[in-house]
């Protein structure tokens, strides 16, 4: 008796990998002080929470940036969803300003620098924010498909996050729709 080891070479069985191509969704939420009134970071808390468990069912890989205070900041870059996010979720807070286009800017060099190392990858795009920046002069080329989530809510909205969205070539959706 053997133990179930091959004895010859054509006992072996060859399974080739599922050769997929993986998924990143990049997320990038506009955490700025703005994003306080009427409860709109909130609601994108809770739609940022089931995101994370929708990637991680789907064994999608996370790249997570927050646009707040004076620059924007990095908290996942690439790497497979975790339960973990759900701790930083927890505790994501609004203040400062609204660095969202130095964050645009960065996750577009982020995006080509990464589609030249894996280039079968199917890239995503998620921006959550209420779009109340000064000026959207200036927007980077982020050539990912992607939806922008208006969270912009009160008795007076500027409106500018639809046109934030159609500049970046991205569908548009409000908050209380999605």
């Amino acid at each position: 008796m053997l133990g179930g080891r091959p004895q010859c070479r054509e006992d072996l069985l060859f399974h080739l990998r599922n050769r997929a191509a993986h998924e990143l969704w990049l997320v990038i939420v506009d955490a700025s002080a703005s994003t306080r009134r009427h409860g709109a970071l909130t609601d994108a808390k809770g739609l940022l929470a089931q995101l994370f468990d929708d990637a991680y069912r789907q064994r999608a890989r996370m790249a997570l940036l927050t646009a707040s205070g004076h620059s924007p900041k990095w908290q996942v870059q690439g790497l497979k969803a975790a339960k973990g996010l759900a701790g930083w979720l927890a505790q994501l807070g609004a203040g400062g300003g609204t660095p969202l286009l130095a964050a645009l800017s960065e996750a577009g060099q982020w995006l080509h620098a990464r589609r030249q190392r894996y280039p079968a990858e199917q890239q995503r795009l998620l921006v959550i924010t209420d779009g109340r920046l000064k000026a959207i002069d200036g927007l980077p080329l982020l050539d990912c498909p992607g939806v922008l989530v208006d969270i912009e809510r009160g008795p007076i909205t500027l409106g500018r996050a639809k046109q934030l969205a159609l500049q970046l070539h991205l569908d548009y959706r409000h908050i209380d729709a999605v």
